[in-house]
């Protein structure tokens, strides 16, 4: 089961509604269980790397089901998975803001969001999936 273009969009709106509440500007995608980006946007005035960010971001919580910044301990230096942030050609990204989309248990896609502090982009990002709570 994979998140479908609609339910993507939706997702992203209530990401960017959060931001824009918060007067910033940030770039989120919404991706599939493998990673491949379903629906994008870049918001008026984000950061142009804000884009491949969010993309890392929601790669790595649909890797691993779980959100980006779960490995941030584990992955620091002297960490249980030391390195694994740059596996996968550098896509592993342990920021806050990429969260897993599930909808009756089952992953269907992630989220990532990226442009403003870490805990800002977390907050949109829980946002965003809160959408799925109305399905």
């Amino acid at each position: 089961m994979s998140i479908d273009l609609d339910l993507a969009r939706r997702v992203l709106e209530g990401a960017e509604r959060e931001a824009a509440r918060r007067s910033v500007a940030l770039a989120v995608t919404v991706t599939d269980p493998a990673g491949a980006i379903v629906a994008a946007g870049r918001m008026d005035g984000a950061n142009d790397v804000a884009f491949q960010l969010a993309h890392d971001k929601a790669f790595t919580a649909a890797a691993f089901g779980a959100p980006s910044h779960a490995w941030a301990e584990a992955t620091a230096p002297g960490g249980a998975d030391w390195g694994m942030a740059g596996s996968a050609r550098g896509r592993i990204l342990v920021l806050p803001g990429g969260v897993p989309l599930r909808l009756g248990g089952a992953l269907i896609g992630a989220l990532g969001v990226s442009g403003a502090a870490p805990v800002v982009d977390l907050a949109c990002a829980e946002a965003g999936a809160r959408v799925l709570e109305d399905n």
